[in-house]
Formats: C-alpha cells, structure tokens, sequence
C-alpha cells in the first residue's frame, strides 16, 4: 500500500512540470508606480494569460491590462500618370490614388486627378421592353369583329350566343347596340403609343463611349448630367458622362472659352464681327460673331455662328443656319471645303472626304446638327449646332424673340501639332509661355483684346496676332462665297460672302 502511495507522489511530481509549461509562460508581476494612485501603489499584480509576459497596470483601476495592438499598416498608395498625349501641358505630373481605391485608381487627364474607375452601369436598354408590349391590343381587335352580329360587347370570352347575361336586355330588338359598339373602332390608337426608345429621354440627351481602346466603357449609354442635359460626352477613362463645355480646349455658349490650363473665361467681341480664335504658322481659325445688343450693358450678348479654317493650302468652313423655330430632327449645318458645299449623308456616322486629301474627313457624330472635322496631324473639331432656348433667353435676359432662336456653335478642339508660339483668343492659351491675363476671382471673367484679334472677314489672317504661313486658295473673283456661311454681313440675308 505505502509502495502505491509513493509512486503516485513522484507521478504527480513529474507531471507538475509538464502542466506548468502547457498552462503558457510564468505571469509577470507588475505594480503600479504612479503616487496619484496611493491604494495601488506598487500593489503586486500579475499579468492575464492573454499576455502573460507583457502587460501594463492601469493603476486608476488597479488592473493589470494588455497594451494596445500596434496599428495596421496603411495600404501602400499607388501613383498614376495620364498618358493622353493631348493633355501633355496640363496634365504631366504623377498623381497619388484616393483612399477608397489606393491601388486600382486611373488618371483622368481632363481634370488631372487620380479616380477610382467607375464600376460598369447596367445596361441603359431596360426600358425597351416595355414598348414591345402595347401590341397585344391589337390582335385583340379581330376578335371582336369575328363574332356574330348579335354581340357587340368587347369581351372577347362572350362572343357565343348562349351568354347573354352581359347584355341589360335579352331581346333580340337590341340589335341597335352594336353601332353604339363601333366607337371601339378607335383601338389602333395603342399603336401610336409604341414609338422606338428615342436617345432623348425626358428632355435628357444620352452618350456613349466610342474609343474601342476602353472595351468595358465602349459603347455603354449613359445620361447626361443635370448641369448639361443636351450637351455631354462619355469619359472613357472613368467611363462616366461629363459637360462637352467643361473640357479644356471648347468654346460654347456666350461666348465661354476654357484654355488648355483648364481656366475659364469670356470672350464677348462685337456681333457680325470676325475674330481670330487660333493662329499658327498651318492652322488659322476665325470666328463670326452673332449676337444681340443689350442697352443695358456696355457689350453685345454674342454667340459664335461660324468657323473659317485654313491649313496648308485648304479651307473649311462650318456654320449654323440662321433658324426661327428649332427641331432637333433637322439639320441646321452648312459646311464648305475649299470654296465647294459638303453634302454629307444623312445619319450618325456618315462620313465625308475629299479624293486627293484622304486625311480630311468630316464626320456625323449625331443624327443631325454634329459633326467632328478632322485633319491627321494638324487638328480635331467637334461642333454641335445648338440654339438659345427660351429657359436660356429668360434667365440671361437674352430677348431672344420667335424670329430667330439664335442657332450656333458649339465647339470643342483638339490640336497635334501647335508651336510654343500660338496665337489667338484659345491658341495663345497652348503657348509655351502664356501666362493667362484673365482677372481671376470673379464670377465671369473676362478677356478683352478686340483689335488684337479682330479680322476683316471669315477666311482673313489680318489680325494682329497671325502667324500663318500657308498657302490660301485664290479664286477667279474677288469675292469667296460660301453657302449660307454668314461670314461679314450681319443676319439679313442667306448667302455669305467673304471679301478678302
């Protein structure tokens, strides 16, 4: 018995050992050292098992506690670079990704930010489906002509003689009923009510992407935004819809420019003036004013109505046609090349080019009434005919009357080859050395600079500041005409003529 007693002692000895060291590390004995806590001062305090070896006392609760958890490391934040070669002056440096995509963020080169990439919409066809269903009345109207005469009511399942009951009167002198019936005849009105989805819906204009080099935004339809619901254009980068005016390089509207640094500005001019917007030693570009004269101010209201373009030894010209009541289903454009009207076909995507210069082409970007011209290693154009509506006309003080709504021009440019050296209310904008003379910190500022810019006529490269070099094309006569191009005599008459 005293054998089996012993054993079991020196078992229990040797398993002691064993079971400290799977209960974890000796506690470490800790005590407080700060006299504002005279009760826990240096009172002996062992550490929890959570650790064991590292603990502090918090001597206010005379606990012995864990430290915090070091924090976690930031994600490690990714730069970007825009690589639009377009943007190269406002836009070179490296930008820092946001913190919600620290390493997925891509440049917008427009507004030279880094931006998380937009997450793909649902497709904007959904509402297609919908039209498809009003045909089911139709095939429904058959059915009512197939029965008997003696049963003019318009439910289908009681054409059979022997259900009378909807009838008020079982007679058969009830037969008068069924001309009070015909009216129904009006059903192939549900039909009128099916029209194919327009791109306009509820007054909102839709864009899509059209740059294949972005195959998850590529022609995904998107509305535009509230700040410019009929004018916008899909960002194939963070494939979202922006303002087409927004974009360095457009000018739009009263006339409001905004240069290749980005700043907005007012250019007014005079109306039925011509002014050189961009000179260079092979691009010179002239703008005809239209506009109204404001008593009330000390300018006229103007819109640009028409271009004059020159490079090499060519010329373009686009224009909007003078317009009383605007559609947007009819074309308003008047374009020219080299003294002879450009025809182009009808529909989104016609495109024109002239034989022995396959580098020009003009092409539809819309329906109607937008184009973007194009010369390969020169320029890009975008121009849209828009006219001033009343909400405009009443917000501005415009007075614009139902004579004539005031179509013209929208535009936005792309230049691939301008010197340092450029001229021109925009083109002095991408010289290598402009310094913008702009007074900022109003709410419209304005560039003044009339007879520095001011030309005698549409295709002149007078002004002041012309740098052109090329070859203009002589014609036979004095006089230039272009189709309906209201280029130096004001907005009576319908054909222009340019004067060099």
């Amino acid at each position: 018995m005293l054998r089996l007693v012993l054993s079991g002692v020196v078992l229990l000895l040797l398993a002691t050992p064993q079971g400290a060291a799977a209960a974890g590390p000796k506690p470490k004995k800790v005590k407080c050292k700060n006299k504002n806590y005279p009760s826990c001062l240096n009172k002996d305090l062992y550490c929890p098992t959570t650790c064991a070896r590292d603990c502090l006392v918090d001597c206010k609760s005379c606990q012995p506690v864990c430290p915090p958890s070091p924090p976690i490391p930031p994600p490690k934040v990714s730069k970007v670079k825009c690589k639009d070669k377009n943007y190269k002056k406002t836009c070179s440096q490296q930008l820092l990704c946001p913190d919600a995509c620290p390493s997925t963020c891509v440049a917008d080169c427009v507004s030279c930010k880094a931006v998380c990439p937009a997450v793909p919409p649902t497709p904007g066809y959904s509402p297609s489906p919908p039209p498809v269903t009003p045909p089911s009345p139709p095939p429904s109207s058959p059915p009512v002509v197939t029965p008997p005469s003696p049963t003019p009511p318009p439910q289908e399942a009681t054409p059979p003689s022997p259900t009378p009951p909807p009838p008020e009167v079982t007679p058969p002198s009830l037969t008068p009923p069924p001309p009070e019936a015909t009216p129904p005849s009006p059903t192939p009105l549900p039909p009128e009510v099916t029209p194919s989805p327009p791109p306009v819906v509820a007054g909102v204009k839709r864009a899509r992407c059209r740059n294949r080099n972005y195959p998850d935004c590529y022609l995904q339809e998107h509305p535009c935004p509230e700040d410019c619901p009929g004018t916008c254009e899909v960002d194939c980068v963070t494939c979202s819809p922006v303002c087409s005016c927004d974009r360095p390089g457009t000018v739009c509207q009263d006339p409001r420019f905004v240069g290749a640094d980005g700043i907005t500005f007012y250019f007014h001019g005079k109306k039925d003036q011509d002014f050189c917007i961009v000179s260079d030693t092979n691009l010179h570009i002239n703008a005809h004013f239209i506009g109204r004269r404001n008593e009330n101010m000390g300018r006229d209201f103007t819109w640009v109505q028409s271009l004059g373009i020159l490079f090499d030894d060519h010329q373009i010209s686009i224009g909007a046609k003078k317009t009383a009541t605007w559609d947007d289903a009819v074309d308003r454009l008047e374009l020219s090349f080299d003294a002879s009207p450009v025809f182009l076909g009808k529909g989104e995507g016609a495109r024109w080019q002239p034989e022995f210069a396959p580098g020009i082409s003009i092409t539809r970007s819309l329906d109607t009434n937008a184009v973007v011209i194009e010369v390969e290693g020169n320029f890009q154009i975008k121009a849209a005919v828009v006219p001033i509506t009343k909400k405009d006309s009443m917000i501005h003080n415009y007075g614009i009357t139902d004579e004539d709504c005031f179509a013209h021009l929208d535009l936005g440019f792309k230049f691939y080859s301008l010197s340092g050296e450029v001229k021109g209310v925009l083109g002095q904008t991408y010289a290598s050395n402009y310094v913008s003379r702009v007074k900022m910190g109003i709410s419209m500022p304005v560039l003044g600079g009339q007879r520095e810019f001011a030309s005698s006529n549409l295709f002149s490269t007078d002004c002041d500041v012309a740098r052109f070099k090329g070859t203009q094309l002589m014609s036979s006569s004095n006089n230039f005409q272009h189709a309906s191009l209201n280029c130096a005599n004001g907005l009576d008459s319908r054909g222009v003529v340019c004067k060099r």
